[in-house]
């Protein structure tokens, strides 16, 4: 038999748990599908192994959302950092940007957290609510030949929808099969991930040195202790250079990543698991289509540099769920395209615009001609003294203009 919904969500990761919360408070009938099982909560961290390598840097803007689908307390009580300063520096150089909260009057600029973290508050709330959740289930076909979307589970079970929300990640199979095209291209960079103990404490400051071979972000993380040693770190580099670094032993790779990082921490003193995966820019140029409607990574997938993927697609969650229930609220059907390209338009402005700023970005620090260094540093030391144009800086990147 066919179990029919109005909304299918396909990925019940950070984008996709979040939506289906978000419309739960709706008269629609909404289910998610997820490949693996309903995420734990994370231990107590004592050391760099008892992190999730994968973290995310929270605008004030997330954490708004995840407080309104009612998932914030419990994450803030799990394990949280929130950084009060950034402090970025260029390698070739000597310029440096510092931001402060205290610019704009706010506690912090963001929140560090672990996506495990996230997503075992976002699925036990699920778990908790009128959402029909699919754990461990992986959809096998989609066909759209039956007036509506039938989505056949590798089980065999059958899911209709109406409409159908692909929130399945970078790689979307949804995206692929509901015939969408994207634009992407190469970055021919790959970025490090791992947890890293330093020396002395970081101060809730998250920093990013910007080096000729890609940017090296240390992002602070609580700890059970309250020693402000432990950092997540997102180094980019060159396939061959994250060879090289990646086929370190743990002592050779502190001792480079310290050197790397100027010692600004002191010296790297521990390293857990390092990940490393290929960084590559994708964007389609349609959001929806034919009843089926991409979020989060499925839609657009930038570079880690500032930390702003996941904040990119919890915007999109924010606004397709208004636009779904403004949409309700005039009596139009779930899958009507009046607030779906509602959705889109006010979406693909703002995601292409940071799209474009990292890639201007990446472009910017990567040149080595003297011209351009001397151009960068003396902006980026110019840009510090500038306050009232790093408040809107701030403000801009908090989600909050």
């Amino acid at each position: 038999m066919t179990t029919v919904f109005d909304v299918v969500i396909v990925g019940g990761g950070l984008a996709g748990a979040s939506l289906a919360l978000a419309l739960a408070d709706t008269p629609l009938k909404v289910a998610v599908v997820e490949g693996g099982p309903a995420q734990a909560w994370p231990t107590a961290a004592d050391s760099v192994q008892d992190y999730d390598a994968r973290v995310s840097a929270l605008t004030e803007a997330s954490r708004r959302l995840l407080d309104e689908i009612g998932v914030w307390p419990a994450i803030a009580r799990a394990r949280v950092c929130a950084y009060t300063r950034m402090d970025v520096w260029d390698a070739e150089g000597t310029g440096n940007i510092q931001f402060d909260a205290i610019e704009v009057q706010r506690a912090e600029l963001g929140h560090i957290v672990e996506n495990s973290s996230v997503l075992a508050a976002l699925h036990e709330a699920l778990q908790a609510s009128r959402v029909a959740v699919y754990f461990a289930a992986s959809v096998a076909k989609l066909n759209t030949d039956t007036g509506f979307h039938l989505l056949t589970l590798a089980d065999g079970r059958e899911l209709g929808a109406k409409l159908v929300v692909a929130a399945d990640g970078a790689r979307s199979q949804i995206r692929q099969w509901a015939g969408f095209d994207t634009r992407e291209w190469d970055y021919h960079h790959h970025a490090i991930a791992c947890t890293v103990e330093c020396e002395r404490p970081h101060r809730a400051t998250a920093w990013q040195r910007f080096l000729p071979e890609g940017p090296l972000a240390f992002l602070p993380l609580a700890d059970t202790e309250g020693s402000q040693r432990f950092c997540s770190i997102v180094w980019s580099a060159k396939p061959e250079r994250s060879d090289a670094l990646m086929a370190l032993d743990d002592d050779a790779f502190c001792a480079a990543l310290g050197e790397a990082f100027e010692f600004r921490l002191g010296e790297v003193a521990a390293v857990g698991q390092r990940f490393r995966f290929p960084l590559r820019q994708r964007h389609a140029p349609q959001y929806f289509r034919d009843g089926v409607v991409l979020v989060g990574d499925a839609a657009h997938s930038i570079h880690p540099m500032a930390g702003q993927g996941i904040n990119l697609g919890f915007a999109d969650v924010k606004v397709l769920s208004e636009e779904l229930k403004r949409g309700l609220a005039k009596g139009l059907a779930v899958a009507d395209s009046q607030p779906l390209n509602r959705y889109q338009r006010r979406r693909k402005g703002d995601n292409l615009a940071m799209m474009a700023a990292m890639e201007g970005f990446q472009h910017l620090f990567e040149s080595n001609a003297l011209p351009l260094r001397l151009a960068r540093n003396a902006g980026m030391s110019w840009l510090n003294w500038q306050t009232p144009i790093k408040r809107q800086l701030i403000t801009k990147a908090m989600g909050l203009d």
